[in-house]
């Protein structure tokens, strides 16, 4: 029996182990790998917009081994902090990086930070910086889903939709499966299957979109922050519903914590692009 089936469209896939390689003895992930390639590819878009808008393109490969430290770091802390009745329980866990539990807007709000004290150290200007990275990161956060594919995570409830994904119980964590999962169990040739959204999928197509349309938009924006503005709108907008399916969320007082903070920053994007093209309208 396969290790993933998605029936409605006939994709059967035998085998896929989270282990592309070793090396010394040390496992290498598929997850690593496609975060890598992310970040790698992320920085040559950089670049190339870079040299088009005049600006020095070896900045953004200097920046980059800053951000992603804190971005680590910022994605860590955010997972920790609100699962913290476990690893309270378990201390030595928050340092086993390779076990999993990194948090996306952990990782944003790091880079961001990460930013805002890089560009006044470097005396560059902070909006033109954000505009030129932000089609990169929606592209690195749609390679680094296909990671979470491999790792057989970033799923949702039940489904018979048409991109219903079947995934073998027992290669799954107990913990990212619900009772309502649970309850749709199926067997096939003695094997329990899961049923469930590949939300890993859908945001990844989201993020995928959001890129495109920020690079074609890219040429035309009419004022500094205006695409960074506009890479948070759309990022929170995909979240906001993608994150309502997932099954393996982090809670506070019975609500997701990233769909509240989607929500959060939806509206502050909005009243930032206003603010801000009123800003440069008035300055005209």
């Amino acid at each position: 029996m396969p290790d993933i089936w998605f029936p409605n469209l006939g994709i059967e896939i035998e085998k896929l182990n989270r282990v592309a390689f070793s090396i010394l003895g040390k496992d290498v992930y598929w997850y690593g790998i496609f975060i890598g390639l992310g970040v790698i590819l992320g920085v040559v878009f950089a670049m190339l917009e870079a040299k088009r808008t005049k600006q020095d393109p070896d900045l953004y490969v200097d920046f980059v081994i800053y951000a992603l430290i804190f971005a680590i770091i910022g994605a860590r802390l955010y997972y920790v902090i609100f699962s913290w009745d476990y690893y309270s329980a378990n201390p030595a866990k928050i340092f086993a990086l390779r076990e999993g539990g990194l948090a996306i807007y952990g990782g944003i709000i790091g880079a961001v930070l990460t930013a805002i004290v890089y560009c006044k150290k470097k005396n560059v200007d902070f909006w033109l910086l954000a505009d030129t990275a932000c089609p990169s990161i929606a592209f690195g956060q749609m390679m680094g889903r296909w990671g979470n594919f491999f790792n057989r995570e970033a799923f949702g409830g039940f489904t018979e939709g048409p991109f219903a994904m079947r995934l073998r119980l027992e290669q799954v964590r107990p913990g990212d499966v619900s009772q309502q999962v649970l309850d749709h169990l199926m067997n096939f040739g003695g094997v329990d299957y899961i049923q469930v959204h590949p939300t890993f999928l859908y945001e990844s197509l989201w993020n995928l979109c959001l890129f495109l349309l920020l690079v074609l938009y890219r040429p035309k924006k009419k004022f500094g922050g205006q695409i960074f503005g506009l890479y948070f709108l759309g990022y929170a907008l995909g979240r906001v519903w993608i994150e309502g399916l997932r099954t393996d969320q982090l809670l506070i007082g019975g609500f997701p914590i990233s769909q509240l903070l989607s929500m959060g920053i939806i509206v502050a994007s909005v009243a930032f692009l206003i603010w801000k093209g009123r800003k440069e309208k008035t300055a005209e």
